[in-house]
């Protein structure tokens, strides 16, 4: 993570003072599907479910501004749970449904 805060002095010092600013601004959502599917990756299912429920919890939560992005969110969340899923169950993916 070190890489997304400034190398410049004046980010070394907010760094320092707990005052940095992100040199790349990404969601938290995403930070967290990109943590889910790298345990996914490496296996770590119960990591994977623990990561799925945050991200659930921030997804489904009442919005305090209005979020254009909520139905793509919502797609991005149905599709990580079928690959948990999946991935559980490698059996079914030999079956036409």
């Amino acid at each position: 993570m070190a890489e997304e805060w400034s190398d410049s002095p004046a980010g070394r010092d907010a760094v320092r003072s707990g005052a940095a600013t992100p040199r790349h601004t990404r969601r938290l959502s995403d930070k967290i599907l990109i943590a889910f599917h790298q345990a996914c990756d490496q296996n770590d299912f119960e990591i994977a479910e623990e990561l799925l429920r945050i991200l659930e919890k921030m997804v489904t939560r009442r919005p305090s501004q209005p979020d254009n992005n909520r139905r793509k969110n919502m797609e991005s969340l149905v599709a990580a749970h079928e690959r948990l899923w999946l991935l559980r169950h490698p059996e079914s993916q030999n079956h036409d449904f």
